[in-house]
């Protein structure tokens, strides 16, 4: 029989295992923090719940469009109710874990709670919190660390004023103003939340606009919402300092000048979770940020070593990690496998609009590298949109030139999470546009508006 040993137990770790399981290996998990990782307990599940929850914040405050008035008091939470929001949210991921780790019971997979250390290539030693080791031998390792919060030298969190992501559920009052540092993913997730929970939100980017690194249309309808919100965004300024005085936070830009609020949030990317447990020694090769490097079939540099999440820096979103380490194991124990392909990845950024995308990006089109056609449908042309009172987003859709292949798609607006999976499918399956054209859809829907721009594409591609 096969052993499998699996160092960490994120989605990269526990789906890998739940693959070797089912395969007929003799499978074991060294976790630290708890199963799911920091997708389930700091990170994914719940930043989205808190979301989740700002979602019927924002669908209250719009029943008035609607002609439905709430009655005195109804409005924004009480600084006092993040509190109970939290508890919430901790819970919830709680649950998941616990849900997660009744499965890998369920299958026959042994969990050892430590942290796991490669000896060589086929031993992994693990160190649980009585300071006791125990040697696993293995045929097959598949490392699953994960990553961290990037901190500052300047900006060290206190977890009370100074906070990294993780930190954040531990508030039980609602920051009065939040100057969040960092325009990507989640510091736009974060501004949108905290701006529709009522707080006074401040966005530190050091770059021109929110979001630099996605689409540009969209970024630009999220930025005019947000600033409508009355979020303030201070671009192209780099945060050099953050010291605390008491209850205040001050903010020291790159210009010298100071921002002040009563919290701040350091959203500057992630480190990955690759010191101190033997990979350089067991030949493990890592690039000059310390992610495992892996090809597309998740090995490292070392012989029956593999990798998965975001200890490889690949793609750091948990359906990316999720499938390197069922590609891993696939490969390792001989199943059929395809490589991961990262252009066929969605994604999308829970914001308020939600911001989806999945295959090639406008900037891809403009440079040349890929011979494409765009169109683009603004939400406020569709029916069932008009019902909903949705007035920012689109849906933008990309075919090849002259075969008119679907080769990406952008959707901006509520639950563009859901609408992305018919582009998805498309880009996938390499269907034309004729193809999405002529599947039905409901009328009235916003995914009508995906139809409307395949028949739009037919024409111009």
């Amino acid at each position: 029989m096969t052993r499998v040993v699996v160092v960490g137990g994120g989605p990269g770790g526990y789906e890998g295992a739940l693959v070797a399981a089912q395969l007929g290996a003799e499978v074991t998990i060294v976790d630290r923090d708890g199963l799911g990782g920091s997708a389930v307990l700091t990170d994914c599940v719940p930043s989205k719940a808190l979301i989740a929850t700002t979602d019927l914040i924002e669908s209250a405050a719009s029943l008035s469009a609607h002609g439905v008035t709430l009655a005195a008091g109804r409005g924004l939470p009480s600084a006092t109710a993040l509190r109970s929001i939290n508890a919430r949210i901790t819970e919830l991921a709680g649950a998941q874990s616990r849900d997660i780790e009744r499965k890998i019971d369920a299958e026959g997979i042994t969990l050892v709670r430590g942290v796991g250390r490669l000896a060589d290539p086929g031993t992994v030693v693990a160190t649980t919190a009585d300071g006791s080791t125990e040697t696993l031998p293995a045929d097959v390792v598949l490392l699953a660390t994960g990553a961290r919060p990037r901190q500052l030298a300047t900006a060290r969190p206190d977890g009370e004023r100074i906070l990294t992501w993780e930190q954040v559920y531990d508030l039980t009052e609602l920051p009065e103003r939040l100057i969040v540092i960092g325009s990507g993913v989640t510091g736009a997730e974060f501004a949108s939340a905290y701006t529709l929970l009522g707080s006074d939100v401040v966005l530190v980017s050091s770059r021109d606009r929110v979001l630099p690194g996605e689409d540009a249309d969209a970024a630009m309808v999220l930025e005019d919402v947000l600033t409508r919100r009355g979020l303030t965004l201070l671009s192209r300024s780099r945060a050099e300092s953050v010291i605390r005085d008491g209850d205040v936070v001050r903010v020291t830009l790159g210009d010298g000048t100071t921002v002040e609020g009563s919290h701040c949030l350091v959203a500057v990317g992630s480190v990955p979770n690759t010191d101190d447990i033997g990979l350089a020694e067991s030949g493990v090769e890592l690039n000059g940020n310390g992610f495992v490097v892996v090809d597309r079939v998740s090995r490292t540099s070392a012989r029956g070593v593999y990798a998965a999440g975001d200890c490889t820096g690949v793609l750091m979103l948990a359906s990316v990690a999720a499938m390197q380490g069922r590609i891993a194991v696939w490969h390792a124990l001989g199943d059929a496998v395809n490589p991961l392909d990262v252009s066929r990845v969605a994604s999308n950024i829970f914001t308020a609009p939600e911001i989806a995308t999945v295959g090639v990006s406008q900037a891809a089109v403009d440079s040349g590298e890929v011979q494409a056609t765009a169109v683009m449908l603004s939400l406020a042309g569709n029916a069932r949109a008009k019902m909903q009172g949705v007035h920012d987003g689109f849906v933008k859709l990309f075919a090849q030139t002259g075969t008119g292949t679907v080769v990406g798609g952008v959707v901006v607006g509520p639950r563009a999470s859901e609408l992305i999976h018919p582009v998805s499918l498309a880009v996938a399956s390499r269907l034309t546009v004729e193809n999405l054209a002529h599947a039905f859809t409901v009328y009235p829907s916003i995914s009508g508006s995906i139809a409307e721009a395949a028949r739009q594409l037919h024409v111009r591609a």
